[in-house]
């Protein structure tokens, strides 16, 4: 589509579309939607943690930003030192609603590791004359909201008791936010709405995956901490760029030495995030 806003209302909504086929279908999940209302009307739950599909949006909004000043490679990495260095802290104090962990030397030392296999797994794209620190200190920010949404998700659903009544909230109030930014865009400059004809009939997938994701990341969260969680992220996204790479390369594709690297330390990272464990409350 060429427009990564457009494309991430287009993912939102077609999940939101998808999720809430789940629900009409599925009475449990109706219910679990309603129980979230219900622990916020019963002052269980605040009404401001309501906005974690609004935090995954600010990500997509502020990556719209970043990524034409320093590049997709210097953004993947700001954003994802941003999430492991607020996991550290919401993991801490237990934004999740699961086992608080102290920050110990170790979880630092997981998190610098899996840091700097995302730095050597994108060495050979990295343009330093790109590099603003205003762009860097933005895209830091940008991946500390990801990380707190995750953190948002598992409370949410520690009240819903259903991963889908979670996603679906997800979804609802990040396509909200995400449609009031593209009409105050299409407002003040010259973007203009876009044509949905102008892109391939699987983008409108993107969107059903998503559901899933923020479903499973909502449940696990609570039992494995948003630092793994995101460290094994991360380790899946890179053997997925690998696989792309072999299977489906585009012109000119590369198998890059420096994404194999990344791989082998990013599971490095969750190896000694694992040997953390001893160290929770």
């Amino acid at each position: 589509m060429g427009d990564s806003l457009e494309a991430a209302l287009v993912s939102f909504g077609t999940g939101l579309i998808f999720v809430s086929l789940i629900s009409l279908f599925r009475k449990d999940v109706r219910a679990g939607f309603a129980d979230i209302f219900k622990a916020v009307k019963l002052k269980q739950l605040p009404m401001w943690r309501l906005s974690a599909g609004m935090l995954g949006a600010s990500f997509v909004a502020m990556q719209t930003h970043v990524v034409p000043i320093a590049g997709v490679a210097l953004f993947t990495v700001a954003s994802l030192a941003g999430q492991t260095a607020i996991s550290l802290w919401v993991d801490h104090v237990g934004l999740a609603g699961g086992i608080k962990s102290v920050i110990s030397k170790r979880r630092v030392i997981a998190a610098i590791i899996t840091v700097g296999a995302v730095v050597i797994s994108t060495w050979d794209r990295f343009v330093m004359s790109d590099f603003s620190i205003l762009a860097i200190t933005l895209a830091v920010f940008a991946g500390s909201w990801v990380g707190v949404q995750r953190a948002l998700n598992g409370q949410i659903n520690s009240f819903s008791k259903k991963s889908f009544a979670t996603s679906q909230l997800n979804f609802i109030t990040g396509f909200s936010f995400l449609t009031f930014l593209l009409i105050l865009r299409s407002l003040f400059t010259d973007h203009s709405i876009m044509n949905l004809t102008s892109g391939p009939w699987w983008m409108f997938l993107g969107g059903s995956i998503g559901v899933f994701y923020i479903a499973f990341s909502a449940v696990a969260v609570q039992y494995v901490g948003v630092l793994e969680f995101t460290l094994l992220s991360v380790g899946g996204m890179l053997i997925g760029s690998l696989l792309l790479d072999v299977f489906v390369p585009t012109e000119g594709t590369q198998i890059s030495p420096y994404l194999i690297t990344g791989i082998f330390l990013t599971y490095l990272g969750v190896i000694a995030n694992g040997q953390s464990r001893f160290s929770r409350k």
